[in-house]
C-alpha cells in the first residue's frame, strides 16, 4: 500500500508502527456553527480511508477531536445569549446528525479539548522546562518558534520567508513576532481553567498535540485534516509535540482537497457558502457522498448542480445493476475475484477512489449481462458489487428505494414532487398549452426522469445511462 505523505511530498510504502494496527488522528471541528461542505469533504475522505484500512484487515484506532473552547465559540455564545456548553452541545449533536446522514462512521475516540485541560497544561509545563516556551507578564504562554530547528518542514518554508511580508499578530509580550500562543489568560467574565500561569484557556494548536499524544502515544501512524491546516496548525503541532517528547510526532501526513462551488472558492463573502444540512435539505445524502468520493481525496472538488446531476446518474447506473437481484452479503465472491484484485490495486495506490469506482462500473456491466445471459452468476457478482461499494460507503440502500429518488431542486425531485409535475403537465395538455407540457417534460428529462405516456396514464422512470 502506498500513501502520499504531505511531509515528504511523495507516495511512500505504508508500514504501521505496530503490525496489523493503524493509529490515526484527524483534526475535527470547532463547534461554534453548523458543519459546511469543506467539513463534509474531510469527514467522508477519512471515513473511506478508515473503511478501506479495516477492509484490508487492519485494526484501526481513528481519533477525531472536537474543539469545544475557542475565541469563535466565546463570541458566538455571547452573540446568541447562551452558555458555551449549550452552544457546543447543540452543534455537536448537529454534527453527528450530518455525519450519520452522509453514512460517515463514528470515530473510535472523539476527545474534547475541555476534557484534556490537565494534559494540555502538562505539555506546556514540559515545553517551558525545555525552554521551548515562556510565560509572559500578561499571563499568556508562548512557543519559541526559532528554538525548534525543524520548524517549517511540513510546508517547506524557511523562517525568514515566513516573517518577510507575513501577517503576524502584533503583541508586545512576544519575544518574536512568529511565536504563537499556547495558553491564553482569561479576560473578565470569560470561561477559564486554573493553571500555573493564572486562569485561562488553551490555544488552538496545543489542544491537538495534547489530545493526539494522549490518545495514540508520542508517535503514531497517520495525521489527517483539511487543506487549510498544513500551516500554521499542523506545523505548530509538529513543533510542540516533537519539542515536548523528543520523538517523531507522525509518520504520515495526509490532507484532503478543497471544495469549490461552481469553480470558485467557497466563501460567505461570495454567497456560495453551504452547510451540510443546507445541501442535504435539497439533495439525496448518498448522491452528495458519491460526489465527494468520486474525486481523489487529495484533489479539489467542484460542487455544482450539474456535478450532482452527474453523480445521481452514476449512482443510478450502479443501483440499476442491483435491481431485481437478491444481494446476500454472504454470497461467494469467486466469480468477481478479478474485479476484487483490481479494486484492491486501485485503493492500495493512495486510496484512488476514481479508479476503484471505474472497477465498480465494469462490474455493474457484468452484472447486467449476467442478469440476461447467465442468471446464476448475477447473484455473486451483484453481492461483490455491493460489498466493494460498501468500502466506499455506497450502495447500501434498496435499489427500489434509491431509483424512485428522494431529492429536490436540481438533481431529482421527490416522488410526490414528480407526481405533482406530471399533474401540472396533464393540466397543461388539457388546456392545449402544449408548450408548457413540453417544458415540464424537458425539465424532468434534464433531471434524468423519463416520462412514458400510455392509455392508462403517465408513468416515469429514472434514466440509467449505460
Amino acid at each position: 500500500m502506498q500513501i502520499y505523505n504531505t511531509l515528504t511530498r511523495r507516495k511512500e510504502p505504508f508500514t504501521p508502527l505496530v503490525a496489523g494496527k493503524v493509529s490515526m488522528y484527524v483534526c475535527g471541528m470547532t463547534v461554534y456553527d453548523y458543519c459546511h461542505l469543506g467539513h463534509a469533504r474531510v469527514m467522508v475522505a477519512f471515513d473511506v480511508i478508515t473503511r478501506y484500512l479495516r477492509h484490508r484487515g487492519y485494526d484501526v484506532t481513528y481519533v477525531r477531536n472536537i474543539t469545544d473552547i475557542d475565541d469563535k465559540i466565546l463570541k458566538r455564545a455571547d452573540e446568541n445569549g447562551e452558555s458555551i456548553t449549550a452552544l457546543t452541545e447543540r452543534m455537536i449533536d448537529a454534527m453527528h446528525e450530518d455525519e450519520a446522514r452522509l453514512n460517515v462512521l463514528p470515530p473510535s475516540q472523539e476527545p474534547r479539548a475541555t476534557g484534556h485541560i490537565g494534559d494540555i497544561v502538562a505539555m506546556i509545563e514540559t515545553l517551558i522546562e525545555k525552554e521551548f516556551a515562556y510565560p509572559a507578564e500578561n499571563g499568556d504562554v508562548y512557543y519559541r518558534v526559532r528554538r525548534f530547528a525543524g520548524y517549517g518542514k511540513l510546508n517547506n518554508r524557511q523562517l525568514d520567508d515566513m516573517r518577510s511580508g507575513a501577517r503576524v499578530e502584533v503583541d508586545v509580550h512576544k519575544e518574536d513576532p512568529l511565536d504563537f500562543v499556547l495558553w491564553k489568560s482569561a479576560k473578565p467574565g470569560e470561561a477559564h481553567w486554573p493553571s500555573p500561569w493564572g486562569n485561562g484557556r488553551p490555544g488552538w494548536h496545543i489542544e491537538c498535540s495534547a489530545m493526539s499524544t494522549c490518545c495514540l502515544g508520542d508517535t503514531f501512524d497517520i495525521h489527517g485534516g483539511g487543506p487549510d491546516l498544513t500551516f500554521p496548525h499542523h506545523e505548530n503541532e509538529i513543533a510542540q509535540s516533537e519539542a515536548a517528547t523528543g520523538k517523531t510526532y507522525v509518520n504520515t501526513w495526509m490532507h484532503a482537497g478543497a471544495v469549490r462551488v461552481n469553480q470558485e472558492k467557497m466563501s460567505k463573502s461570495l454567497g456560495n457558502f453551504f452547510t451540510i444540512r443546507d445541501v442535504l435539505a435539497e439533495h439525496d445524502p448518498e448522491v452528495v457522498r458519491y460526489l465527494l468520493v468520486a474525486s481523489h481525496y487529495r484533489s479539489a472538488i467542484n460542487y455544482s448542480v450539474d456535478s450532482l446531476i452527474e453523480a445521481r446518474k452514476s449512482l443510478t447506473r450502479l443501483y440499476t445493476a442491483l435491481e431485481g437481484v437478491e444481494c446476500e452479503s454472504s454470497a461467494p465472491l469467486e466469480a468477481a475475484s478479478a474485479y476484487r484484485e483490481r479494486f484492491t490495486v486501485a485503493m492500495d495506490d493512495d486510496f484512488n477512489t476514481p479508479e476503484a469506482l471505474a472497477v465498480l462500473f465494469e462490474l455493474a456491466r457484468e452484472v447486467n449481462r449476467a442478469k440476461s445471459e447467465a442468471p446464476d452468476n448475477a447473484l455473486p457478482l451483484a453481492a461483490a458489487l455491493r460489498q466493494f461499494a460498501a468500502v466506499l460507503g455506497l450502495l447500501q440502500q434498496s435499489p427500489q428505494v434509491f431509483l424512485k429518488g428522494s431529492q429536490q431542486q436540481g438533481v431529482a425531485l421527490s416522488e410526490a414532487a414528480i407526481e405533482e409535475k406530471i399533474a401540472q403537465r396533464q393540466a397543461a395538455k388539457a388546456n392545449k398549452d402544449f408548450a408548457q407540457a413540453d417544458a415540464i417534460r424537458d425539465e424532468l428529462a434534464a433531471l434524468g426522469i423519463i416520462l412514458k405516456d400510455s392509455r392508462e396514464g403517465t408513468t416515469w422512470v429514472i434514466e440509467a445511462t449505460q
